[in-house]
């Protein structure tokens, strides 16, 4: 699949520096559905943008097994998606590179990024996204898009009429076991204490639903099957007993953690770790942008983040136009 546009002008080269080497336009940490939109977007608008990749391309959807759910999309699977969204954007002249960030200064201009080399940059784009909290327990690798998700909303579907458990007892918990019984036959909330840490309204929801029955003070403390999920094992956390539950899939929703940690100290981050964004999502260090998950802790959708790294991009493109002309007519001014 190939959305196609029509043709941009040719991408103009990177401007080198004698002491700091190539300074980019716009550099994009992060390969997932925002970083590579927002690849996109820039290279079309003549930025030539270079995508840092971090540890691997595409991000949490690279690692889906199955997409359904994106606008367009005929393919099958993460993969083939991220697949598509770096060919498109290379097609324009985007640039990617396999490295991961861990150090960058926002202090000086043009921005350094260092990894396994230093980077350059005039504008940056932090697409870094969040990370699903795992349980680290023998299996969840193993069997992760084969009876493990983490997204209710993406994997759904492919529960139809099967048995299958959430793990968690916050708000996103319920949310997406009251979402999964859209499908489900039975879903088993399992919480390792007594009571919630969801809302009330949204608690008194779950309760109701005839399909939601509730695992109280147990952990999950291994996941088995064959090529899919079969069982897990179970252990009372107040008794230490142990037990078997037959399921077809086990869904986890213990939190997500913000990709955050480089930008402490130098970008506003909330209490939940997210770099924080407005409407234009510009953060409070000029020349930033935040797109994706990094700065959305509610939608978490491939979709969405695509748009906000758009429009991330976008917004890019207009504030260097900006600077460019205050610095013509500055030099007019002058002259």
């Amino acid at each position: 699949m190939d959305l196609d546009f029509s043709l941009g002008t040719p991408a103009s080269d990177p401007k080198p520096t004698p002491d700091s080497g190539t300074v980019r336009e716009t550099i994009i940490i992060g390969s997932g559905p925002a970083g590579l939109a927002a690849a996109l977007y820039a290279a079309r608008a003549n930025l030539k943008p270079l995508v840092i990749t971090g540890n691997e391309i595409g991000g949490q959807i690279g690692t889906t097994s199955e997409v359904e759910n994106y606008p367009g999309f005929t393919g099958d699977t993460g993969p083939e998606l991220v697949d598509v969204f770096q060919a498109q954007a290379d097609r324009f002249g985007a640039e990617t590179t396999i490295d991961f960030i861990e150090k960058v200064d926002l202090s000086q201009r043009p921005f350094k990024l260092s990894g396994s080399s230093d980077y350059y940059a005039r504008t940056l784009i932090v697409a870094t996204g969040a990370s699903h909290r795992k349980l680290n327990i023998p299996g969840e690798e193993k069997f992760a898009g084969r009876g493990v998700s983490y997204c209710a909303t993406c994997d759904g579907f492919f529960f139809t009429d099967k048995e299958i458990v959430m793990v968690g007892g916050g708000d996103s918990a319920l949310e997406e076991a009251i979402f999964l019984t859209r499908f489900a036959k039975k879903v088993t909330v399992i919480h390792r204490r007594d009571e919630l840490r969801a809302g009330h309204t949204l608690e008194k929801r779950a309760r109701s639903n005839e399909k939601i029955e509730f695992i109280w003070d147990t952990v999950v403390t291994e996941i088995k099957g064959d090529d899919l999920v079969h069982s897990i094992e179970l252990k009372n956390v107040k008794t230490g007993e142990t037990s078997t539950l037959k399921t077809d899939g086990v869904f986890i929703a213990i939190g997500h953690i913000p990709n955050s940690n480089i930008f402490k100290g130098q970008l506003d981050i909330d209490e939940q770790g997210y770099l924080e964004s407005d409407k234009f999502l510009r953060t409070n260090v000029e020349g930033v942008w935040a797109a994706g998950e990094i700065t959305d802790s509610y939608f978490r959708q491939a979709i969405t983040s695509a748009g906000m790294g758009a429009a991330a991009a976008i917004d890019v493109e207009r504030w260097l136009s900006e600077q460019e002309e205050s610095a013509a007519e500055t030099v007019a001014a002058v002259a």
